[in-house]
């Protein structure tokens, strides 16, 4: 507890996937929470493509995608009918090893997380709230209060809030957070199903001024089939609303639930929300770091907020690491706001245009949203570029930090700052690789001469594969190589295939790679 490096406020998934990647890299962590237990009635569901291929990297994913329920496509139902069926298999399973949308309830996730970083020596210290943050050039200093009322400090080298859209952390650091509310009021259900829909898919239901989005699951305990229900607070017919504090399921609108011909044979919770899009100002200031919904909260259209969360993890843990342990100068940190920043505002920007066609009232809205918008996403879901396109965006597989100080070059169509690209449908799994947190360079083709000697001196991982038509189907260049950061993003793309480039990276930012032992590997041959 003495040397503790980093100090996280908040163990929702943001927070445990944060320590987790940080105890894998050696880095002491102390993680805190206010709530004395975890959370049970959460509302967070999917799990996206991407997600679980940063999950792949710890070893988690098979276990993550064995404990969800795999949903393989979303139905759109109008006034009792269904008017699409978009399938993920056939939109992803070219791009990445898990072409579907996990459900997966968010109170189950955090306990699997829970038990791999208590694995890691790592215990999340419940009822205890960060209530005061001291920061200087040389570490933080942060004011924890325990379960007790009694009050300690801890000293560390960073602190991290990632205490959710009410952040303390980002209270004290004073940071804008700027965006709104909007109007309505939505409910979220988790209930007991049986009918048609309770067949593991993703199923939309729209009908004149109502919703419903319902997402199947199995309850791991006993095996059955449960839903969780999101839709927007109309009230049916009351000669007297009841108030919004006081609703209660039976009190809502059901006319899109019924519909879809399922029948609700229990209701396990219900709770009612207001929805925000918002995205803090500042992402770091000095030595403490947001993350997750501290820095931004969103629209739940497209399932992206955890995943988010999480990959703000994921791109913050490898460079603190290698900050904290001296491999890398405090400022490859800002690169962490810039390319996060820029996600989660064109995130909100993104859903906030799709949930305001779903949510919006008026004879208008109701006939784009019934009739116009089915119609547009069926025909469109059939040409395959597009349902490509739409696959990247749904499963955060098309995220890219083109425009990061970190990012260099192009080879391909690959620019730095994309995602490696998956050639593992039909050639071989190049993600395969990615066992652990380290800098890797992959060459697809013939390296040149002294590049895997550089790689081994270098501590980065030299990755070699035999060139395949699914390689240049994916948009790399034969012979290039490419050097990718420990998150799977592509630094440098190297059209020639120059270890002197590598160097020339590296030494431009000050940034030394974690020692490897016998990173020499041929793959794929």
């Amino acid at each position: 507890m003495d040397e503790t490096e980093v100090v996280i406020a908040g163990a929702g998934p943001t927070g445990l996937v944060l320590a987790l990647w940080l105890a894998r890299q050696g880095v002491a962590v102390r993680i805190v929470d206010r709530n004395a237990q975890p959370g049970s009635g959460s509302r967070a569901m999917a799990v996206q493509a991407r997600t679980l291929e940063l999950y792949r990297q710890l070893g988690l994913a098979d276990e993550v995608a064995a404990a969800g329920l795999r949903n393989p496509a979303l139905n759109v139902w109008v006034r009792g009918r269904r008017r699409a069926r978009l399938a993920f298999g056939d939109a992803g399973r070219a791009l990445t090893p898990f072409p579907f949308v996990l459900i997966y309830p968010q109170d189950h996730h955090e306990r699997l997380l829970v038990h791999h970083l208590e694995r890691a020596g790592v215990r999340v210290e419940r009822g205890t709230e960060l209530i005061g943050v001291e920061a200087g050039d040389g570490g933080v200093r942060a004011c924890l209060r325990g379960p007790d009322g009694r009050e300690w400090p801890v000293d560390g080298a960073w602190l991290v809030g990632c205490d959710g859209a009410h952040s303390k952390v980002r209270h004290l650091l004073g940071t804008d957070f700027a965006g709104g509310t909007y109007d309505q009021t939505f409910y979220v259900a988790d209930v007991e199903v049986s009918g048609p829909p309770a067949d593991g898919e993703i199923h939309a239901s729209f009908e004149r001024a109502d919703f419903v989005l319902l997402l199947a699951y199995t309850r791991p305990e006993d095996g059955r089939a449960m839903a969780r229900l999101i839709g927007a607070v109309k009230q049916d017919g009351a000669a007297e609303a009841v108030p919004e504090h006081a609703l209660q399921f039976e009190d809502v609108r059901r006319r899109a639930i019924e519909a879809l011909g399922v029948e609700i044979r229990g209701v396990n919770w219900f709770s009612t929300y207001r929805v925000h899009h918002r995205v803090s100002s500042r992402y770091r200031v000095g030595r403490v770091l947001l993350a997750g919904d501290a820095a931004h909260v969103h629209s739940p259209a497209g399932g992206q907020g955890m995943n988010t969360g999480i990959g703000d993890a994921v791109n913050l843990a490898w460079k603190l690491a290698a900050v904290v342990q001296g491999r890398a100068p405090a400022a490859l940190l800002d690169s962490y706001e810039r390319e996060r920043m820029a996600f989660a505002r064109k995130l909100v920007e993104t859903t906030d245009r799709v949930f305001s066609v779903v949510t919006a009232e008026g004879n208008l809205a109701d006939v784009v949203r019934t009739r116009i918008a089915p119609l547009v996403a069926a025909l469109a879901y059939g040409i395959e570029p597009v349902r490509a396109t739409l696959f990247r965006v749904l499963s955060q597989t098309g995220i890219h930090y083109r425009d990061s100080i970190l990012s260099e070059g192009q080879a391909g169509r690959v620019h730095g700052g994309d995602r490696l690209p998956w050639t593992g449908y039909e050639g071989p799994d190049n993600h395969a690789t990615f066992d652990g947190v380290a800098w890797q360079a992959h060459v697809y083709g013939e390296p040149k001469p002294g590049f895997e000697a550089w790689c081994f001196d270098a501590g980065v991982m030299a990755r070699r594969f035999d060139w395949h038509a699914a390689c240049g189907a994916a948009g790399l260049a034969r012979d290039a190589v490419y050097l990718v950061r420990p998150d799977g993003h592509v630094a440098l793309a190297e059209p020639d295939g120059d270890p002197a480039a590598l160097q020339a990276y590296f030494a431009a930012r000050d940034i030394k790679p974690a020692p490897v032992a016998a990173s020499v590997r041929r793959a794929g041959g």
